[in-house]
């Protein structure tokens, strides 16, 4: 076998040339090959070039510190982009804002999915995903502002059902990280959280004619490396990249964790409780909905409290949690450790965690809830100048049988508490999350109704169905007048019964609810 070539990141970065499709791999803060990203940025900054880059990316990368994808982020640099998620590489999101690059946003598991259909040289993914949001060519079709004006998704109708197209995009190089290469360019990630989309990514690349560039931490001797953790073979391979341990964390800002990676098992400590607030009020009543046996998912923000109240009320082994990077079972983890579990039991490639949440595998969804309206749809990717996208919020809200949105009724400065067992609203959010419309359609509510999906929507004071004919308001926290703190804070009036129910009285007393019994 021919030995494979090292570069300097210098010389890496040479290997990009002008309006070239360049397609770099990780999730949120962990797996980036920030040794690659650094050196491209730093010839741009000092040469000009290269120029008119398309950016494609699955996940969201980065920290909202430069890092990860923002190191595209300069005008001149970057002509278009397209990836999964935005939130977290501001500086791009300002750049799609102020109309200086080209913008799309369409679903993450789509777009690892879409690497796998390219690197088999199809016309492109075909799916339901996406259908009545969004990215359906029938709304925006996931363009972000006003200069973005290609048309990147088809609608379809196949056997009398609508898919949708979304049209496959030929890489000339890519950005990857691994842990070990061999002498001959096999590539393998055990220290990685996940194998991530990155033999999808390789072989897209390759066979579109282009350059696949990996980052690695170390190289070994041929023949060293187990087989059957080698995720990128050195046939796909053009050359290597020895990182500097600055730029190689395994989680940006973070020790290396062997628990994360699969190396190690270790011990937990569920004996903790969380305070009383309003997150772990709506994280208990969204607990109630919990079943056993059941294969769940739990965004971020208010839906990480309801792994940790199920752990307090003693039904932690109702569920197996996964990550859609790939995770099955163990604990997911949060903030720049995202996508990561400790003690999990399986570590899926990205694109098979998708095939599995498109095909309905999630049994139990918890998602945030940042806007939403009488129709029942939900805006978690578009605010105003604020471009946050949606990652993969579609894939898993349209096709779980069941959704939970969990959130704070209010935000922006809304303040609680808690006492008599009445939930108190000390000071109201100035920011409305019930709206007469919302501005981006994330979530179908009208898709939902269509497959008689169940939805959802909890907050600290009231619950709210989604039903055929709208948005149903079925539960209030005790203390909370529906007049005032509801109704009159809502952009639509919810349809309700003459007597609204009130929420389980155990939710508000500082004691366990005794949901294992």
């Amino acid at each position: 076998m021919k030995k494979i070539k090292i570069y300097s990141a210098e010389e890496a970065a040479l290997l990009v040339k002008n309006q070239d499709t360049i397609s770099v791999s990780g999730f949120v803060a962990c797996g980036l090959p920030e040794t690659l990203n650094t050196a491209l940025e730093k010839r741009f900054i000092e040469t000009g070039s290269p120029t008119n880059l398309t950016l494609f990316y699955a996940a969201g990368l980065g920290n909202r510190d430069g890092s990860g994808a923002d190191h595209f982020a300069h005008e001149g640099m970057t002509k278009r982009v397209i990836g999964g998620h935005w939130n977290l590489a501001p500086k791009l999101g300002q750049l799609a804002i102020e109309n200086k690059i080209e913008a799309y946003n369409f679903p993450q598991g789509t777009l690892c999915q879409l690497y796998r259909d390219i690197a088999a040289h199809k016309v492109g993914t075909i799916t339901h995903v996406g259908l009545n949001t969004f990215v359906d060519p029938r709304n925006q079709g996931g363009k972000l502002n006003d200069i973005t004006t290609e048309d990147m998704v088809k609608l379809l109708e196949i056997d009398g059902k609508e898919q949708l197209l979304y049209k496959a995009i030929p890489i000339n190089i890519c950005f990857i990280r691994g842990t070990y290469a061999d002498e001959y360019g096999n590539i393998s990630l055990e220290k990685e959280v996940a194998p991530f989309e990155v033999t999808s990514l390789a072989q897209a690349t390759k066979n579109s004619g282009g350059k696949v560039i990996v980052q690695v931490e170390t190289i070994v001797r041929g023949g060293t490396l187990d087989p059957k953790l080698v995720k990128i073979p050195g046939i796909y391979v053009d050359g290597i990249v020895l990182s500097k341990e600055e730029e190689h964390q395994q989680c940006l800002n973070g020790k290396y964790d062997p628990s994360l990676s699969g190396e190690i098992r270790i011990l937990t400590d569920s004996t903790s409780t969380l305070k009383l607030d309003a997150k772990k009020i709506i994280a208990r009543r969204a607990a109630m909905e919990l079943q056993k046996d059941t294969v769940v998912n739990l965004g971020i923000g208010a839906p990480e409290y309801v792994s940790a109240v199920a752990n307090e009320e003693g039904i932690g082994d109702f569920m197996t949690l996964t990550v859609e990077v790939g995770p099955v079972g163990g604990i997911p983890q949060g903030g720049t450790r995202f996508g990561g579990s400790i003690n999990a039991d399986c570590v899926l490639d990205q694109p098979y965690q998708f095939d599995f949440y498109d095909g309905g595998g999630v049994d139990l969804a918890f998602l945030g809830l940042a806007q939403t309206d009488g129709d029942g749809n939900v805006n978690v990717s578009k605010f105003g100048p604020r471009i946050a996208g949606c990652g993969g919020f579609i894939n898993i809200t349209q096709n779980a049988k069941k959704v939970f949105f969990c959130g704070t009724f209010t935000a922006g400065g809304l303040k609680t508490a808690v006492e008599n067992g009445k939930m108190l609203i000390t000071k109201e959010g100035a920011e409305r999350k019930f709206v007469n419309a919302v501005e981006h359609i994330t979530f179908s509510g009208k898709y939902a109704n269509k497959t008689n999906q169940p939805v959802m929507y909890i907050t600290e004071r009231a619950v709210f169905e989604l039903r055929q004919d709208g948005v149903h308001l079925i539960e209030v926290a005790p203390g909370i007048d529906i007049q005032t703190q509801i109704i009159d804070l809502m952009g639509f009036v919810p349809k309700m019964e003459k007597e609204v129910r009130l929420m389980d009285e155990r939710i508000f007393k500082n004691e366990p609810m005794g949901l294992s019994k």
